[in-house]
C-alpha cells in the first residue's frame, strides 16, 4: 500500500501554510473514496478526486465568545482545520479528512478532554456489527488507523487523529473523526490543550 503524498494544489496549500506560520477513522483497508472538486495524481489513485480549493483564512470572532485554551474549528465542507492560540499569536490551518457521510457527521462544540501520542484503536460496536472481519484492536504503531498522535473529544468516539494513509485526507472517508496528516497532527498535538475548545460546523 502506496504512503506517496497527494500533489496539492501548491498555491491554496502554500498559501495556508505561510498563514499558519501558516467515530474513529476507516481502517486503510476500508478506504471510501468520494467525489470532491478538485482532481489529484498519486501512483495508486489517478482518477480520485479531494476538495482542496476552498481553504482560506477565518478569523475566530465569528465562532467562539473568546479564545480560552485555544480554540479549534473544523469545516467539514471546506474539509480544513483552523487552530487559534489564547494569546493569538499563533493560527494554523490544515487540510482534513472528514466523515463519510452526514449521518456519521456530528456538528456542534466539544473540548479537547485527552492527548495520546501513540495511541491505540479499536472499532466501536457498530463498526464492529457492520465489519465483522475488522480486528478488535490494533496497537500503536506505523499501521495504526489513529496514526501517531491523536485528541480525544468529549464526544464519546469521536477524536482528532493522525493518519497512515495519506490517501484520506481531503475526503470524504471517516466513521466521523476528522484525520490529519501524522506531521500535522504533532505539530497541533503540541498547540492543543486539555480543554482546547473545539466546534465542528
Amino acid at each position: 500500500m502506496s504512503n506517496a503524498r497527494t500533489k496539492f494544489d501548491r498555491r491554496a496549500f502554500l498559501g495556508a501554510a505561510a498563514l499558519g506560520g501558516a467515530g474513529l477513522a476507516l481502517p486503510a483497508w476500508a478506504q471510501t473514496p468520494d467525489a470532491g472538486a478538485v482532481q489529484y495524481e498519486t501512483n495508486d489513485y489517478t482518477n480520485q478526486r479531494r476538495n482542496i480549493s476552498s481553504f482560506q483564512a477565518r478569523q475566530w470572532q465569528p465562532y467562539f465568545s473568546s479564545l480560552r485554551n485555544g480554540a479549534i474549528l473544523v469545516d467539514t465542507t471546506s474539509r480544513d482545520l483552523h487552530f487559534w492560540s489564547a494569546d493569538q499569536s499563533v493560527y494554523r490551518l490544515y487540510p482534513t479528512s472528514v466523515p463519510v457521510s452526514e449521518e456519521l457527521t456530528r456538528l456542534g462544540r466539544t473540548e479537547v478532554i485527552r492527548k495520546v501520542e501513540g495511541p491505540s484503536w479499536a472499532p466501536t460496536p457498530s463498526m464492529k456489527k457492520r465489519n465483522p472481519e475488522w480486528p478488535s484492536y490494533v496497537p500503536p504503531g506505523p499501521d495504526n488507523p489513529l496514526g501517531t498522535h491523536a485528541l480525544y473529544l468529549s464526544w464519546k468516539y469521536y477524536r482528532i487523529h493522525g493518519t497512515h494513509d495519506t490517501r484520506k485526507i481531503g475526503r470524504k472517508s471517516s466513521n466521523g473523526c476528522i484525520g490529519l496528516y501524522n506531521e500535522h497532527i504533532k505539530e497541533l498535538f503540541g498547540l492543543a490543550t486539555v480543554g482546547t475548545q473545539v466546534l465542528l460546523i
